[in-house]
């Protein structure tokens, strides 16, 4: 079950980085989408939610590998 909510945690940010590349596509396109009224405004959410998701995705990848000892020497725990 504990495997199970950790890839639900994984996948939701995954998501969110999905739409906003979307977002930024469609921005590039000048598609603009009904909720947002201005096009720049679209691309930062977009950018926004990208990096955030992203962000996630590698911190808790970094903390699991930190846990493990499977990063270099500069990132260990002292």
């Amino acid at each position: 079950m504990i495997r199970i909510l950790a890839l639900v945690i994984m996948v939701i940010p995954g998501f969110l980085a999905a739409f906003g590349i979307k977002l930024m596509r469609d921005m590039t396109f000048g598609i603009l989408q009904p909720p947002i009224p201005y096009l720049w405004l679209q691309f930062l959410l977009g950018l926004f939610l990208f990096l955030g998701g992203l962000s996630f995705v590698a911190g808790f990848i970094f903390y699991r590998d930190r846990k493990r000892n499977k990063v270099q020497k500069r990132f260990a725990k002292r």
